[in-house]
């Protein structure tokens, strides 16, 4: 499947596993190290767990909004970017049962999801992974990278996204903070 990507939480990969909080809902097995893979590979002996995403178009966003945000946002994999975050999301029943105008006027016109994150780019960089329709136990996956020392302005770009109206529609949520 294009633009798959495979999120394997275990003993083996890329990164080291510094943290793995659950912020609400079930948690996450215990792992050590995380490897992000383009593409589905084999399971392995040693996964703790196994996510799946696709990286497809941007649903709530407006055009203005799209172009803004490709002006300001690097690349994901940004070589000086060694601490990352995986941010598994399921949202409720109540969400999905509204039209996506009116989960648009949450997202954005009450909660700011957008004008908030715009404010901590270029110094993060986010790629979203769409879920649900793939039989996954979370409806987005979403990665960022940044460097080091911009984790504490990380750790307030999500306080600031938990505290919207938007995060009342959460219903589990895991934060795997990662290291190379």
């Amino acid at each position: 499947m294009k633009n798959l990507f495979t999120f394997i939480g275990g003993n083996a990969g890329g990164w080291t596993i510094t943290r793995n909080s659950t912020v609400r809902g079930d948690d996450l097995p215990a792992a050590s190290r995380l490897a992000v893979v383009a593409g589905a590979p084999a399971r392995g002996e040693a996964e703790a767990w196994s996510l799946r995403g696709v990286v497809s178009n941007e649903r709530y966003v407006t055009r203005a909004e799209k172009t803004t945000l490709v002006s300001i946002q690097e690349a994901i994999g940004r070589p000086h970017a060694a601490r990352a975050a995986l941010i598994p999301i399921k949202k409720s029943a109540a969400w999905w049962a509204m039209a996506q105008d009116e989960r648009r006027a949450i997202f954005e016109e009450r909660s700011a999801h957008i004008a908030i994150g715009l404010k901590y780019l270029p110094a993060v960089a986010r790629r979203l992974h769409h879920c649900r329709d793939l039989g996954e136990p979370f409806d987005f996956l979403t990665w960022f990278d940044f460097r080091a020392e911009d984790e504490g302005r990380f750790d307030e770009l999500l306080a600031r996204l938990r505290a919207t109206e938007e995060w009342k529609y959460v219903e589990r949520e895991v934060d795997v903070r990662v290291a190379r």
